[in-house]
């Protein structure tokens, strides 16, 4: 599951945001809280906003320790929350955050949300939870050695070395850490001399300088207006040799934060090209195409509701939604075809075919999808609905089940599960199972869809 930023927010966690923010400002932080576990019990990857929680946090319960207690301080219990690491790090999250909330540096409550984060498959997240009882400062160098460990482990030497030294700091004598802070010294030399073997002394020191730049911009927040002054900038530096890699893929970022998708698009797969493959630039590169399909898309419905009468409109836009389906498939075909043993590959590969109404095609995709416990709650709902399309309703009630049967907390997820459920339900007749998923959710959420109505319908007469 890969960490999202505040632009990736959906409209409805967005205004959440920032009604969190807002009492952030006001000081109102018992609010602010609340307002961000709301989030991120929907948004586990919104890292920033995991980040700015911890800090209101820490200023809310005055930045010290609790005392006392066997598994780290507080009165926190390890034990109580070990299991549902492996059977629900998702769930098991949430709860580890209402006891952060009380003792935010609570050492063995860290330690337990690195161990759900890597099991969810997000290291950012994970190295933000030890990097937490970092700042602590932590009572023993026990866990800052398995967050130096984490980094090494994601050839981050840097970040690793810094760790090791921090640990001398409170273990002088710890040979571990003095040899681990040599090594890492010595392996961060080598990574930044292999940068560019070709370049100059000088050429590093430009390219960490943009680097450091850029890491600035990025932290400071800038203005469409200063994003648009540095756009002018780095092209003037572009133009002085179109195959810098730095300067490619720091023009192609800037078209990124203007939410210039096309040309973000054309400079990202520039970068794609001078890097001689790198994937991350050419998976960067597919999401800028992605979302400037999307924008043409949005201005082609906006523009055929505003005038429903065009006829020539209309079909254009018609045609256009069938050329973006058929385009996401043979995207991720060819995604799978380079790697076909990612299950979420093939998810992705079974829902563009299910978007298209290739219900068969679909089907053993999203099978082999489920092998990834991560995403499998999510692949056995796309199932249930394809097997649902199909009128094969008996093996859509089966993947549903079997998607209910890992899901514990009533979140949205489950919701929606059941809603499904209940609506397969209906279409086969069997109407009392059909009431029993209405009123699950029908006792923790009223307004969820008409969920209400199907259920006191039920009492009438």
């Amino acid at each position: 599951m890969p960490e999202i930023t505040e632009k990736d927010l959906p409209q409805a966690q967005k205004a959440l945001w920032l009604r969190a923010l807002s009492a952030i400002q006001t000081q109102n932080l018992p609010y602010a809280i609340s307002i961000l576990q709301a989030i991120l019990k929907d948004l586990p990857e919104f890292l920033d906003g995991r980040k700015v929680l911890r800090k209101v946090e820490i200023q809310n319960t005055g930045g010290a320790k609790k005392k006392g207690g066997l598994f780290g301080g507080g009165g926190f219990s390890a034990m109580k929350y070990s299991g549902g690491v492996k059977k629900d790090p998702a769930g098991t999250v949430v709860a580890l955050e209402k006891e952060l909330e009380k003792d935010p540096l609570n050492e063995g409550a860290n330690d337990l949300l690195f161990e759900c984060f890597m099991k969810m498959e997000m290291p950012d997240s994970a190295a933000f939870a030890l990097e937490t009882v970092r700042k602590g400062p932590p009572e023993t160098p026990k866990l800052l050695h398995k967050l130096a460990q984490h980094y090494l482990s994601r050839d981050m030497p840097q970040q690793a070395g810094e760790v090791y030294s921090d640990i001398l700091k409170i273990a002088p004598t710890d040979s571990e850490a003095v040899k681990g802070a040599k090594d890492c010294a010595a392996r961060a030399s080598m990574q930044k001399a292999k940068w560019d073997e070709n370049s100059s002394m000088r050429d590093l020191m430009r390219d960490q300088a943009q680097f450091e730049e850029m890491e600035k911009a990025a932290r400071t927040g800038l203005t469409r207006d200063q994003l648009e002054e540095r756009r002018d900038k780095i092209v003037l530096k572009y133009n002085e040799d179109t195959n810098h890699l730095g300067t490619v893929k720091e023009l192609a970022g800037v078209y990124e934060q203007l939410e210039d998708w096309a040309n973000a698009h054309a400079f990202y797969s520039w970068a794609h090209t001078l890097s001689n493959g790198d994937v991350a630039l050419q998976n960067k590169a597919s999401q800028m195409n992605d979302r400037a399909n999307e924008a043409h898309m949005r201005s082609l419905e906006e523009a055929a509701a505003q005038d429903p009468g065009n006829a020539d409109l209309q079909a254009q836009l018609q045609e256009r939604k069938a050329a973006r389906l058929a385009e996401q498939v043979e995207e991720a075909k060819r995604r799978v075809e380079q790697n076909p043993t990612d299950p979420q590959l093939r998810y992705d590969l079974g829902n563009a075919l299910y978007n298209t109404g290739d219900y068969t095609s679909a089907i053993p995709h999203l099978q082999q999808a489920t092998r990834n416990p991560h995403i499998r709650t999510k692949v056995l709902l796309l199932l249930g609905r394809t097997f649902k399309a199909k009128h094969m309703f008996d093996l859509a009630i089966k993947q549903l089940s079997d998607a209910l049967a890992d899901l514990h907390a009533m979140d949205n997820t489950k919701k929606e599960v059941l809603y499904e459920k209940g609506v397969i339900h209906t279409e086969m007749g069997d109407l009392p199972s059909a009431l029993e998923c209405f009123k699950q959710i029908y006792e923790v959420d009223y307004g969820y869809r008409d969920v209400a109505q199907r259920v006191e319908s039920s009492y009438a007469g």
